[in-house]
């Protein structure tokens, strides 16, 4: 079993901060990439930001030079750092990690539960 558990959402004025933090836990032998989703009322479901076990960054246009992507490999956590927050920035934030499990070949991906972010004006 593998569990990603986040937390650090929460409701913040605009230009506000937050950070989101999600650990990885259970049988696992690697974690490759890690990274952010978000997802909006009616919207679909889209990539925040990614990051490689090397600490390769990829960011969307949309929150360049406002969010960080940051991960401890020795502590199986990833973390987002947000900054200057707007109101479009409001969703349910998901990490995602592609891990292989103990015992087993091949990576798959795996979800945490969702944390909401919203920004008021």
């Amino acid at each position: 079993q593998v569990q990603l558990v986040e937390s650090g959402g929460g409701l913040v004025q605009a230009g506000g901060s937050l950070r989101l933090s999600c650990a990885a836990s259970g049988s696992i032998f690697s974690i490759a990439t890690m990274g952010w989703f978000r997802q909006a009322p009616g919207k679909q479901r889209e990539l925040v930001a990614a990051i490689t076990s090397g600490g390769t960054t990829n960011y969307a246009d949309s929150v360049k030079g406002r969010f960080t992507i940051s991960r401890d490999n020795a502590k199986s956590t990833v973390f987002l750092q947000m900054n200057s927050l707007k109101p479009e920035d409001t969703a349910v934030y998901y990490c995602n990690a592609h891990i292989a499990r103990m015992g087993t070949w091949g990576k798959n991906d795996y979800w945490g539960q969702g944390t909401q972010v919203t920004v008021s004006s």
